[in-house]
């Protein structure tokens, strides 16, 4: 007698980021291969060449879209869009990535209240012993086999967060949830769903690939969960990135386990077949197939086309229904007037050099903790001001960067400098402090030989929001020296140095001046290990978001000089060039980096404009 062969199917979301429709609200126009519309009709197709078939996602659903943003601060009392996406589209189960607790708590548990499909995580957990989402479940499922009998699955799910989410999201969720190591957590969750009765079990992982070694409070943890946990399948994401990059079973295996990661915004559809075999009673669970499959054929295309694309592809599962009210309100909402500019705002050299756009929001931060601490104890000592640079391409392309033209500015504009509700926070610093904070954020750049051309300078494993330039100080970068610090904080080279002497206003500063620091909440609660971020040297914390502080510096008529009096340049290294990639946008900013001499070297993959700059 032939044994009992039988297909599960795992489709799989990840780093979805509240994109539903397939819209570009920074722009206000249609985008095409974005969000779950995109994903509808692939979806449709991948369950009908299946009968055993279910719908997972891997976090960071809830937060990163102005969608998301109007939900949480405009829509209560409605359902929110994404989770009504989620559930029009059939998900089966999906756990919490560390965005989920980006807008808060309350904003969480509406979503978990209004989702029809259960939400797992193994390492998150309440402080204050109550159930927040459960550990692991199991889903019962009649499945046919190849022969069309049917059968009875027992299917375990569980997932896991970052556990540096506590620290990551630590003014919204402190002192309330918990997150424990993700290695041991999935492990224990995976064993306590096989005694149960689990026949298949998979972990839904919010993490990369990172590292092969097992170590304590990974954040990238693949390997070792996919060696140790003794889940069947992995779901991957976080670090928006696509796995496998190529077919065969040594490209889409991770120590024999099948493992998926489908990109981010809906740009892939992660999908695992796993082959069942019936041995005497008992399932057997074997990989079959592991793909990924693009949702858009580029970045760009004509509107009207990308419109009907989106429109099509939403009406298949009612998205457009579902979605529509809180679309249009959301758009009503971005285009609240909040003031002008006079000047024109990007950041397509957000990296090489001071850019008007960081330094208006530097600005504007700087004016509120100013107000605020008038007439106090602090009141008297100089504040400076350090701002993230967000949109700087990375694995969002050509599109991801700011380009605001002189004029009118609405809350668009505003989310598009500012797009995480992060809030300000003000922190005592020394002059001796603020050098290695200024170190710690030089690590973006390569190490550059003197007297060399064609050398990379932006390095691809640190984020473009780690160079947390001061501004309100002058200093030089000497990318040829190699990094002091690691991108944990830690220092890497003791005796090395990039960073120049500092100065204020013309004078040197010395190593005991006292300073005040004006960053963002994800930075001060110890993100990256940047130094003085620490409670005893908060001196301002009233949950205030960035984006309102800009907002009320607009309306109030604040501006910033369009040339920088403080600054920072890179050292001169004659006969060396190094080369980046930026927006196609930047041709109508070279006058910008001048200092530079930057020089188009042509259109690199993705339709990113390549540069070489001169030191």
């Amino acid at each position: 007698m032939s044994q009992i062969h039988a297909t599960l199917r795992l489709l799989a979301t990840t780093d979805l980021h509240a994109h539903a429709l397939g819209w570009d609200y920074r722009r206000d126009q249609p985008q095409s291969g974005l969000g779950l519309a995109a994903l509808a009709d692939k979806i449709e197709t991948a369950r009908a060449g299946c009968p055993n078939t279910l719908l997972l996602d891997n976090g960071d659903f809830l937060h990163g879209s102005a969608l998301g943003d109007w939900a949480a601060e405009e829509g209560a009392g409605q359902p929110h869009p994404m989770i009504a996406a989620m559930n029009a589209l059939g998900y089966d189960a999906a756990t919490l990535g560390n965005h989920e607790f980006s807008r808060g708590l309350d904003v969480l548990e509406r979503a978990l209240d209004e989702a029809q499909f259960p939400m797992v995580s193994a390492n998150l957990y309440a402080l204050d012993g109550r159930r927040f989402v459960q550990s692991g479940i199991l889903i019962e499922r009649e499945i046919r086999d190849d022969r069309g009998q049917v059968h009875r699955l027992r299917i375990g799910i569980t997932g896991i967060a970052p556990p540096q989410t506590a620290i990551w999201e630590n003014a919204r969720i402190g002192g309330r949830i918990g997150v424990s190591d993700p290695i041991p957590a999935a492990t224990e969750a995976v064993t306590d769903l096989r005694r149960k009765g689990a026949d298949v079990v998979v972990l839904l992982a919010h993490t990369g690939l990172g590292e092969a070694a097992e170590q304590p409070l990974m954040e990238h943890a693949a390997h070792p969960l996919a060696r140790l946990s003794g889940a069947d399948a992995i779901i991957l994401g976080h670090e928006h990135a696509v796995f496998p990059q190529h077919s065969g079973p040594d490209q889409t295996l991770l120590h024999g386990r099948p493992a998926v990661m489908p990109g981010f915004h809906g740009s892939h559809l992660g999908k695992i077949d796993l082959d069942l075999v019936d041995e005497g009673g008992r399932w057997v669970v074997r990989p079959s197939d592991v793909a990924v499959f693009p949702t858009a054929e580029a970045d760009s295309p004509r509107l009207d086309r990308a419109e009907r694309k989106v429109t099509e592809s939403a009406h298949v599962f009612g998205l457009s229904e579902v979605c529509e009210q809180a679309h249009r309100a959301t758009r009503r909402w971005l285009g609240k007037a909040v003031g002008e500019t006079p000047y024109r705002l990007h950041s397509y050299f957000d990296l090489v050099s001071p850019s008007l756009a960081l330094r208006t929001v530097a600005a504007a931060q700087a004016d509120y903790v100013r107000r605020r601490l008038a007439g106090g104890a602090f009141a008297g000592l100089p504040i400076l001001s350090t701002t993230s640079p967000f949109r700087t391409g990375g694995r969002g392309g050509s599109t991801e960067f700011t380009d605001i033209p002189a004029g009118p500015l609405s809350l668009r504009h505003l989310v598009d400098l500012c797009p995480h509700p992060d809030t300000v926070v003000a922190l005592a610093i020394t002059g001796a402090e603020l050098s290695a904070w200024l170190e710690r954020a030089a690590i973006l750049f390569t190490q550059i030989r003197p007297g060399l051309h064609q050398q990379s300078l932006i390095r691809k494993d640190v984020p473009g929001f780690d160079l947390m330039m001061i501004d309100g100080i002058s200093h030089t970068v000497d990318v040829a020296a190699p990094a002091r610090f690691l991108p944990t904080g830690s220092i890497a080279k003791g005796n090395s140095h990039r960073i120049g002497p500092l100065r204020r206003q013309g004078k040197r500063i010395s190593p005991d001046e006292t300073f005040i620091l004006v960053t963002n909440s994800f930075r001060a609660a110890g993100s990256g290990g940047f130094p003085a971020c620490r409670p005893d040297r908060v001196l301002l914390d009233d949950g205030v978001e960035t984006r309102t502080t800009v907002m009320e510096f607009l309306a109030r008529g604040g501006q910033v000089a369009p040339v920088a009096t403080e600054g920072w340049r890179f050292r001169p290294m004659g006969g060396t060039s190094v080369e980046i990639e930026t927006g196609m946008g930047a041709m109508g900013c070279l006058a910008d980096i001048a200092h530079l001499s930057p020089e188009f070297l042509g259109v690199a993959e993705r339709g990113m404009a390549r540069f070489r700059l001169r030191l």
